[in-house]
């Protein structure tokens, strides 16, 4: 008990950081598989195939690995 007195000053704001940086990865990770921005994501790429600013090979690339996070995000929304 004495040390965690002693121990506050320095443990106390290494605390708030580590919970301040678990925040931000809870939030990263939540953007990263919101299925609707991975929509929005789909929809500009596309735009851009049209709009000849990419490739075929390249939208096709792109395109696999949006619909695999999009795939990802629906699994773990139905682990929760």
């Amino acid at each position: 008990m004495l040390f965690k007195l002693l121990a506050l000053p320095i443990s106390a704001p290494l605390a708030g950081v580590a919970w301040i940086g678990e925040k931000i990865h809870e939030t990263a990770l939540a953007q990263l598989n919101d299925p609707a921005e991975i929509r929005r994501k789909l929809i500009a790429l596309e735009a851009k195939l049209d709009a000849g600013e990419i490739a075929e090979a390249e939208f096709e690339a792109l395109e696999d690995e949006l619909i695999q996070r999009l795939k990802t995000a629906a699994s773990m929304m139905r682990q929760e």
